[in-house]
């Protein structure tokens, strides 16, 4: 099973941490997991290239753990973006736990 824990302050998404492999198929041909890492890395990619923002990141693919943090000051243009690009991931997170629950948990806090 796949953890992921989204951290909010101030009702916007400030850190994502994924921990694990979902173990809904075989290493290496797992759609749930793929399909999850998919969402969170592409919106890590959209902070990064699109966004232009600063990041602190953690990761291990062998284990399957991804972390990442945004800045809390964040304003202007790079908060409305940051908050687009975050909230979509968790549109796409939540949808894939709606289906697959047994493999994905979701804690916000």
């Amino acid at each position: 099973m796949t953890k992921v824990r989204i951290t909010k302050l101030n009702n916007r998404i400030v850190e994502v941490e994924c921990d694990g492999h979902t173990g809904y198929g075989v290493y290496g041909e797992d759609i749930v997991c793929a399909s999850l890492s998919s969402v969170v890395q592409t919106a890590l990619l959209g902070l990064l290239a699109v966004a232009k923002i600063d990041v602190q990141l953690e990761r291990d693919d062998e284990k399957g753990y991804l972390k990442f943090s945004v800045q809390k000051d964040l304003d202007g243009e790079e908060l409305i973006k940051t908050n687009a690009i975050l909230d979509t991931m968790m549109c796409g997170i939540s949808d894939l736990v709606e289906g697959f629950s047994d493999f994905i948990d979701l804690e916000v806090r």
